[in-house]
């Protein structure tokens, strides 16, 4: 025997009726079966607002009510065959009269007590189970209308009563002996006391109905239809990688339905559970799907938990003082004093030295709660041994549930861990001593964030999803995209890391989607956006999207965009960037992004800062840190430079061969930019930062090779035509370099505090001597690199090489992420 429950969902139309109607049918062909149905999709609701319009005095329940009859006789009309339908619907319509009399009659008298409202609810399933019944005896299956309220009873605690359960099972077997043959459709959610009052079983209560039924015929299975496959990891609203479990215990499962999980009513475990009676959690607009088995049997499972689940809304009320230090019994008179409110506990913890306890509650009773408190500790308050009372709202519970994890060590630690990176602060930490649950409390705007970051972890195999935002749409930006088109798939497949475009803006527009931009969509979008770019704005809509690893990708040359590093990283968020104008400017900027960067736990990557794709500031770090002293630093840092200077033969004249690089895209739009030695300069500056040394910009020496003549020129070709007239002092240099049987290299160097960046003519047994093309070249002398410097050297310029060191530096704040 099987009983089959199936939720408002399943019955929310004539087409879904039609459905349920074939699983039935398709199951009664290899077990007796018996149903349990809700009310029709939003009915409840609808009931209690009528109700609420009627108390209130107001007639507007009258319109809502004839549309209901209205749903449900056009529902009769589609299920029920021609010939058949009047009988049926004047047994409607004689049951819907007494809804109308009874909200009438709330009308007149301007209240609806617990009791009346229970009556009132009760249509909802009294009419949609008659409604299915009917449907199923028209179609030849012989079924039979099941008022629950005949079978179950219980208490009078009008909202959500107790159930008698022996009495009850007795009445369930012999309603059954007396009825033999059918499939009887029950009504869920309802139930009445000893006296035939009616009572309901708290929302959700129809998954209880099938439980009780199901324990009291010692069914072989239980099985709750609703919309899902079965009952998922978390909550897909919020996860959208959430996919349901295949099996897991009735322990496993009561502690994921109290944190928040929808997909059972937290009492349908008892009964099942104490019949060792498995139900198992099926779609009903998906019968193929396994769906979850929840039993003794915890499964096999990769994964050290089952599930993570969220209670969305909770206030944290604090107790404490001197005064509860090593005192016995005031836990005990803090429950007992809520629990004569009748307010609900939801978590507790208390810390070890007793000096304080905080409970979770819902909003709603806060106040109460702490009022209760307050009274029943007035004396303790008034002399200072139980400080004030403090409510802490705006929280939600995540609770991390699995059998497995009393067998793994390391759970609470990497859920910690995993929060942590992502700055998601915990405010109380609760774990019962069966391990089969941690919860924690957190601020409520990180719910989601704080499901995403631990689902990824336990639940993907590793797999680490990346939200990027990017700035700066120019050569490395736009590069940076097509590489990443390209890559992204192998990413994912063979690193376990999925990048993700979430949001995009240059100089003009910007574009945020949650959802993620392809990245070979990128520029279409951004170019056909509407909203005008804003950097303020843009930051705004990435804090208030708040996903987990996220990483700010500035590609940018402004010194604009660096203003919100500091904003950023505050708010968790990683900054990735080859802009170096954060770290050239003064001293202290330079030193608050290092310190905000540890304090919020994230990362400042910024490789690309000096030599593109080359190694250097990492080496450079890396050196540093394994407590070597930097006591040098000579560099050729400009590929523009270092292809004028490796080619510049004396022969050409400078100014043309100026022209020629810029033709071939190696320089700045305005040459000046490269010849003036400062982007030089500022890279000389990281690097002199990064060893240890505090240096400020106009601490360097710079030789500016554009002559004083050309600096304010009004255009660029005003400029080269001034430059053509100082062909003859760089040649001059050349010829005296090369008399000497030497080079001329632009070289940026640091040593004994001083900072210069010069044209110097070096030899045959220096390392710059052999540069050629555009190459970058930088040269250690440290304590461990004495008599022969560590040398990098490599194509230090162009976007390809700049967007593949972003790249990277992307990768490694994804590694990063635990």
């Amino acid at each position: 025997m099987k009983i089959l429950k199936f939720g408002g969902s399943s019955v929310g139309s004539p087409a879904s009726i039609k459905e349920v109607m074939q699983i039935i049918r398709d199951a009664r062909q290899h077990d007796e079966v018996h149903v349990v149905v809700s009310a029709f999709q939003g009915v409840t609701d609808q009931l209690l607002l009528m109700a609420a319009k009627a108390a209130g005095g107001t007639l507007g329940y009258v319109d809502a009510m004839q549309a209901m009859e209205e749903r449900h006789i056009d529902a009769i009309k589609q299920l029920v065959p021609v010939k058949t339908q009047s009988e049926i619907i004047a047994q409607f319509k004689f049951t819907f009269n007494e809804l109308e009399d009874l909200l009438h009659g709330v009308y007149l008298v301007r209240e609806a007590s617990p009791r009346t409202l229970d009556v009132i609810v009760s249509f909802g399933e009294r009419c949609s189970a008659y409604i299915v019944a009917s449907a199923l005896s028209a179609s030849g299956i012989p079924a039979g209308f099941a008022d629950a309220r005949q079978v179950i009873q219980t208490d009078n605690q009008f909202g959500n009563a107790r159930v008698q359960y022996e009495v009850t099972y007795a009445k369930i077997r012999e309603y059954l002996q007396q009825r033999p043959g059918l499939v009887h459709i029950f009504t869920g959610f309802i139930a009445a006391t000893e006296l035939g009052e009616t009572t309901t079983l708290g929302r959700g209560g129809s998954d209880f109905t099938a439980s009780i039924i199901g324990a009291a015929l010692d069914a072989e299975e239980i099985q709750i239809w609703t919309d899902v496959d079965g009952v998922l990891t978390a909550d897909p609203r919020k996860v959208t990688r959430a996919f349901p479990l295949s099996q897991m215990t009735y322990e496993e499962a009561m502690e994921m339905s109290h944190f928040g999980a929808k997909v059972i009513y937290p009492p349908t475990m008892q009964p099942a559970m104490l019949k060792d009676i498995p139900l198992r959690i099926k779609n009903t607009f998906n019968p193929a799907a396994t769906g979850t088995m929840i039993g003794r049997d915890p499964g096999e499972m990769m994964a050290p938990i089952k599930g993570i689940s969220s209670i969305s809304s909770i206030a944290l009320i604090r107790i404490s003082g001197p005064g509860m230090v090593g005192v016995s019994g005031v836990a005990g008179r803090i429950f007992e004093t809520l629990a004569h409110a009748s307010i609900n506990v939801i978590l507790i913890t208390q810390a070890s030295s007793e000096h304080s306890v905080c409970l979770a509650v819902l909003p709603e009773q806060a106040q109460k709660a702490k009022s209760s408190i307050e009274e029943a500790f007035k004396h303790e308050l008034r002399d200072g041994f139980i400080n004030e009372v403090f409510i802490e709202t705006d929280l939600c519970i995540i609770a991390v549930v699995g059998e497995h994890m009393r067998q793994t060590p390391g759970i609470a630690g990497r859920v910690f861990q995993r929060l942590g990176d992502n700055g998601i602060n915990i405010v109380a930490i609760a774990q019962g001593s069966s391990e089969l649950n941690i919860s924690v409390v957190i601020d409520k705007k990180n719910e989601a964030k704080a499901l995403n970051v631990l689902h990824d972890a336990f639940f993907l195999s590793g797999l680490k999803t990346v939200n990027l935002y990017l700035v700066g749409m120019g050569l490395i930006g736009s590069m940076f995209l097509d590489m990443l088109s390209a890559q992204q798939q192998i990413l994912k497949e063979q690193y376990a890391i999925d990048l993700r475009l979430v949001g995009v803006a240059n100089s003009k527009k910007m574009r945020i989607r949650a959802t993620g931009i392809p990245f070979d969509q990128a520029k279409t979008e951004l170019l056909a956006a509407i909203e005008a770019s804003n950097m303020t704005t843009y930051i705004d809509q990435m804090r208030q999207l708040n996903l987990p690893n996220s990483v700010f990708v500035d590609c940018t040359a402004t010194d604009h965009v660096p203003q919100f590093y500091p904003e950023i990283l505050r708010s968790s968020v990683a900054v990735v960037t080859p802009n170096k104008m954060a770290n050239a400017a003064d001293m202290a900027f330079y030193e608050s992004l290092r310190t905000i960067a540890r304090r919020y736990n994230t990362s400042f990557q910024y490789e690309t800062n000096v030599g593109a794709g080359l190694p250097i500031i990492n080496t450079l770090r890396l050196m540093v840190t394994t407590g070597d002293q930097i006591h040098k630093i000579e560099g050729v840092l400009s590929g523009t430079l270092s292809f004028l200077f490796n080619t510049y033969d004396g022969e050409r004249p400078f100014s043309a061969l100026l022209r020629e690089a810029r033709e071939m895209g190696y320089t700045e739009p305005d040459p000046r930019d490269d010849l003036n030695g400062h982007d030089m300069g500022r890279k000389l500056l990281i690097l002199a930062r990064e060893a240890g040394y505090r240096l400020e910009f106009a601490d360097l020496k710079i030789e500016n090779l554009v002559p004083v003549a050309a600096r304010k020129a009004p255009t660029v070709e005003e400029f080269f035509r001034i430059l053509e007239e100082y062909d003859a002092t760089f040649e001059q240099r050349y010829r005296e370099a090369k008399a000497q049987g030497k080079v001329l290299r632009y070289i940026a160097r640091f040593e004994d505090g001083q900072g210069v960046v010069e044209l110097a003519a070096v030899d045959q047994e220096h390392p710059f001597y052999t540069l050629s093309n555009t190459d970058n070249i930088v040269a250690f002398t440290s304590n461990h690199y004495q008599t022969r410097p560590m040398v990098i050297k490599g194509p230090g310029a162009g976007a390809q090489v700049t967007a593949g060191g972003v790249i990277s530096d992307v990768l490694r704040v994804a590694q990063s992420v635990r």
